[in-house]
C-alpha cells in the first residue's frame, strides 16, 4: 500500500480523482483540525462546529473532482469552510450561555486570553468574568466581521489570503476589520 502521507496536496486530489479514496482520507486527515479550529472559533456550540465540519467536507469530497488548481488547495478549502460558517444558520438562532469557568473547555474552544496572575478564587473569576466579556462581543459583530476578524486575530491568516477565502476584496477586508475593531472597542472600553 502506497505513503500517501509524503504527498502534496495537489498530488493527493489527482490520486482521488483516479479513484482513491484513501488519499481523501488523507486530505481531511491533514487539514481536518484547522476547519475545527475556525468552526468552533465561530459557533458556540460544539455540536454546530461538527455539523460544520462534516458539510465542509462533503462540500470539499464534492467538489474536487471540478477542482482546478487556480489556488492552493488550502485557500479554496477555507473559502468552503468560511462559506458554511457564514450561512451556517444556527449560530444565529441558538441562545448560548458564557462559561464563568477560567479554563477554555475542549468540547468548545473559545479565544483564550491567558492570564499571567495568581490563580487565586477572586482573579480567576475577574477573568471568566473578562473572557466572557470578549467573547461576548465578538459574538455580537456582524458575520463576515466576525469571520474576518476570527482569521486575522486567532488564525494569524494575511489579508489577501482572507480575502480569497471570503471572496471578496482586500479593501472590503480592511473594512471588515476596521468596523468588528471599533466596534469591539466600544463594547469593551469599560473593562
Amino acid at each position: 500500500m502506497e505513503d500517501l502521507s509524503s504527498l502534496s496536496d495537489n498530488d493527493l486530489i489527482l490520486s482521488f480523482r483516479n479513484g482513491n479514496d484513501a488519499a481523501f482520507a488523507t486530505l481531511v486527515y491533514r487539514h481536518d483540525r484547522e476547519v475545527l479550529s475556525l468552526a468552533s472559533h465561530y459557533v458556540k456550540s460544539s455540536d454546530d462546529a461538527k455539523d460544520i465540519y462534516q458539510e465542509v467536507f462533503l462540500r470539499v469530497y464534492k467538489g474536487l473532482k471540478r477542482f482546478e488548481f487556480r489556488s492552493e488547495f488550502t485557500t479554496w478549502l477555507f473559502r468552503v469552510t468560511t462559506n458554511v460558517c457564514l450561512t451556517h444558520k444556527a449560530s444565529y438562532k441558538k441562545y448560548q450561555t458564557v462559561s464563568l469557568s477560567p479554563e477554555v473547555d475542549d468540547e468548545n474552544p473559545r479565544l483564550d486570553l491567558k492570564s499571567s496572575e495568581e490563580h487565586e478564587p477572586d482573579k480567576q473569576l475577574l477573568e471568566a468574568e473578562r473572557k466572557g466579556y470578549i467573547n461576548k462581543a465578538i459574538d455580537s459583530l456582524a458575520p463576515k466581521q466576525k469571520m474576518a476578524f476570527m482569521l486575522k486575530n486567532l488564525h494569524d491568516y494575511k489579508i489577501k489570503e482572507i480575502a480569497k477565502m471570503m471572496e471578496c476584496s482586500e479593501g472590503t477586508i480592511k473594512k471588515y476589520l476596521f468596523m468588528a475593531n471599533e466596534k469591539l472597542r466600544v463594547k469593551l472600553k469599560t473593562i
